[in-house]
């Protein structure tokens, strides 16, 4: 299936990944039910904040949803270099950011 909105791939990120949810949800200092509804993309009542999401990507190492919001807004994700902080570069093609 091919992920519609950010946070369906970031509810895959969090669900899918090597770190069990409720261990994302306690390093993330959120109640597991909170973060749980933060990831629904049907619940339109709750949210998920970028800088949540931007906390889910260093817990959990995987910049899926980054990646994600690249390529929607016409880049692509590189990362610059292997270090354990694995920064990124964006490249949008013909431009330099």
């Amino acid at each position: 299936m091919y992920p519609k909105d950010v946070t369906k791939v970031v509810q895959d990120s969090v669900l899918g990944g090597e770190m069990q949810a409720k261990e994302v949800a306690e390093r993330l200092g959120k109640p597991y039910s909170t973060l749980l509804r933060e990831l629904n993309p049907f619940d339109l009542r709750a949210k998920l904040g970028v800088e949540t999401l931007l906390e889910i990507m260093r817990v959990t190492h995987d910049t899926k949803p980054l990646a994600f919001m690249a390529k929607q807004m016409g880049y692509r994700l590189v990362p610059e270099n292997s270090s354990s902080e694995r920064p990124v570069k964006i490249f949008r093609p013909g431009v330099n950011v």
